[in-house]
C-alpha cells in the first residue's frame, strides 16, 4: 500500500487546511476537508492516513476529536480501518448489482416518507398491543376479525361500507388466485382471460390442471360479445380480468365496458376474479365490476404493489358464504394463513392512518417517475401517467425478445410482450416498471440507456 511521504508525515498532511474557529465543529471541518480531497483526487483509494495521535498533534486537538472526524469519515463510506495496519482511503462503494432493472412491478420508494421510522412505529405498537404469544401461534386462515376490519378499510374507497364478514385475508394476491382457481374449478377446466395477461395466472392454472383460453379485445379490454361467445364455445368456469391499469398493458377498462361484462356474467351463471392491484394508484379510476355484479365476482385488492412487497397481505371480497368457506378450505391446503406478524402491522397501518400515508407517498412517487419516462421516451411512452409500469410499443426493426436479450447484455433487464401472452400472439412491445430502482437518479439513467438502445437498430 502507498505510504506517507516524509513531506506529508513530517510536516502539515497536504489535504488538510488550517483549522477556523468560527468554521464549525473542528471533527467535521476535518472530515469535510479529507471528503474534499477525495473528490479532488488528492487523496486516492489505498492511500494510508496519518495515525489519529500525530494527526492530533499536528493539528493541535484532542484525540478525540480526530476520533469523531475519522468515524464520520467512515460514515461517509470515505475510510476503511485494518487494524495495526492503519487507516486507509476506501474504494467507492460498488452497488451489489450492475444490473439497472426495470423488470419488477414493484411501488417505488416514497421520497417524502421515512419508512424506516414508519416501519419501527408500526412494529413498535404492535409488539405493545399484541399478544406476543398469539403472534407466533398458528392461526385458521382468513384472518382475525380485526384484520378483516382493516380489510373493509381498505377496500372503503371502492366498495363504501363492507361487512368485514365478507372479507378473507389472504399471503397475497398470487395466492389467493391460486385459491380461487382450486375452489372454483376442476382439473380440466377452462378459464377465460385477456390474450396478454398477468403472467402469475397462467402459473396457477398450469399447476392445477385448468387451461386458459384468450378472449378477443379492443382498446377498453375484454370485448363483451367475444366473452359471450367464448362461453358458448368453451363453457368456462372462471374468468380473469384486470381492469384497471391492466398488467402489462396499462389499459384501465372504462365503466360502461365494466358494466357490459358483468351482464354477461350475470347472463352466463359466470364466476369473474376481478385482481385489481393498481385500483388505488391509479387517477378517477371507475368502479369496479364487482359494484356491477356482486354475487359473480370476487375481488382482489393486495398491499404489495401499493405499499410494499414485503407486506404479503391481500384482501378478497366474497360476498356468498359458502363460496367464502370453499375458498377458504382451498386456501389452507397451501398456505395455512398470512404469518401473523405481517397480518398485525397490515391491520396496524391501515388503521391509524400510516397506509394511506405511505400509498400516498407511494402514488406522487410513481407520477414523478412517469413524467420522467414521458420525457425521456418521447413518443414511444404508452403510460397512463399512474401506475408502475410502462407499456412500449418497439420500432420495427426491434423485436420484442431481440430488444430484452440486448438490454440484459448492456445491464439493463426490461421484460419482453412474450412473458405475457397465452397464445403466442403479441403486440411487439415491452414492459418496463418505474419503481425497482430505488435512487432516481439511476431510474433516470436506466430510462435513458433504454431510449438510446430504442434509436439505434440491433445490428449498430
Amino acid at each position: 500500500m502507498p505510504q506517507l511521504t516524509a513531506e506529508q508525515d513530517e510536516a502539515f498532511p497536504i489535504w488538510l487546511p488550517r483549522l477556523a474557529s468560527q468554521g464549525g465543529p473542528r471533527f467535521l471541518q476535518i472530515a469535510d476537508a479529507l471528503q474534499q480531497a477525495v473528490e479532488d483526487g488528492v487523496l486516492k483509494p489505498g492511500d494510508r492516513l496519518p495515525p489519529q495521535r500525530r494527526l492530533a498533534a499536528l493539528l493541535d486537538v484532542d484525540l478525540t476529536t480526530v476520533t469523531r472526524a475519522y468515524d464520520e469519515a467512515r460514515r461517509r463510506n470515505l475510510l476503511q480501518g485494518r487494524g495495526a495496519r492503519g487507516t486507509y482511503v476506501a474504494a467507492p462503494k460498488a452497488e451489489l448489482s450492475a444490473v439497472l432493472d426495470l423488470s419488477m412491478n414493484i411501488p417505488p420508494h416514497p421520497d417524502n416518507v421515512d419508512f424506516d421510522d414508519l416501519l419501527k412505529q408500526g412494529l413498535a405498537q404492535v409488539l405493545m398491543r399484541a399478544d406476543t404469544g398469539l403472534l407466533m401461534t398458528y392461526h385458521l386462515g382468513g384472518g382475525s376479525i380485526t384484520d378483516r376490519e382493516a380489510g373493509a378499510k381498505w377496500i372503503e374507497p371502492m366498495f363504501g361500507s363492507v361487512p368485514p364478514e365478507h372479507v378473507v385475508v389472504c399471503p397475497g394476491a398470487q395466492a389467493a388466485i391460486a385459491a380461487l382457481i382450486f375452489a372454483l374449478t376442476e382439473p380440466g377446466d377452462v378459464i377465460l382471460a385477456e390474450p396478454t395477461v398477468y403472467p402469475g395466472l397462467r402459473t396457477a392454472a398450469t399447476q392445477f390442471g385448468r387451461s386458459i383460453v384468450p378472449v378477443s379485445t379492443d382498446k377498453h379490454g375484454m370485448l363483451p360479445q367475444a366473452l359471450e361467445e367464448a362461453v358458448r364455445q368453451h363453457a368456462p368456469r372462471l374468468v380473469y380480468l384486470n381492469p384497471t391499469l391492466q398488467n402489462p398493458t396499462v389499459v384501465t377498462m372504462p365503466g360502461k365496458r365494466r358494466k357490459e361484462l358483468a351482464v354477461v356474467a350475470k347472463r352466463c351463471g359466470l364466476r369473474i376474479v376481478e385482481d385489481d392491484p393498481y385500483w388505488l394508484l391509479a387517477e378517477s379510476p371507475p368502479p369496479p365490476i364487482a359494484t356491477f355484479a356482486p354475487e359473480h365476482v370476487y375481488y382482489i385488492s393486495t398491499l404489495s404493489k401499493c405499499l410494499t412487497p414485503g407486506l404479503r397481505v391481500a384482501f378478497v371480497l366474497v360476498r356468498d358464504p359458502l363460496e367464502r368457506e370453499r375458498f377458504l378450505v382451498a386456501l389452507r391446503s397451501f398456505a395455512l394463513m398470512v404469518s401473523s406478524l405481517t397480518a398485525a402491522l397490515a391491520t396496524q397501518w391501515i388503521l391509524d392512518g400510516s397506509a394511506d400515508k405511505l400509498m400516498a407517498g407511494v402514488r406522487d412517487e410513481a407520477r414523478v417517475r412517469h413524467k420522467m419516462a414521458r420525457d425521456i421516451l418521447s413518443g414511444r411512452y404508452e403510460g397512463a401517467g399512474d401506475g408502475l409500469h410502462v407499456w412500449i410499443e418497439l420500432p420495427a426493426y426491434w423485436q420484442s425478445h431481440q430488444l430484452a436479450r440486448v438490454a440484459e447484455k448492456e445491464g439493463l433487464a426490461v421484460m419482453p410482450a412474450e412473458a405475457f401472452s397465452l397464445n403466442g400472439e403479441f403486440d411487439n412491445a415491452i414492459r418496463i416498471s418505474l419503481g425497482s430502482i430505488k435512487d432516481r437518479q439511476r431510474l433516470h439513467a436506466a430510462l435513458k440507456r433504454l431510449s438510446q438502445l430504442l434509436a439505434r437498430r440491433p445490428d449498430a
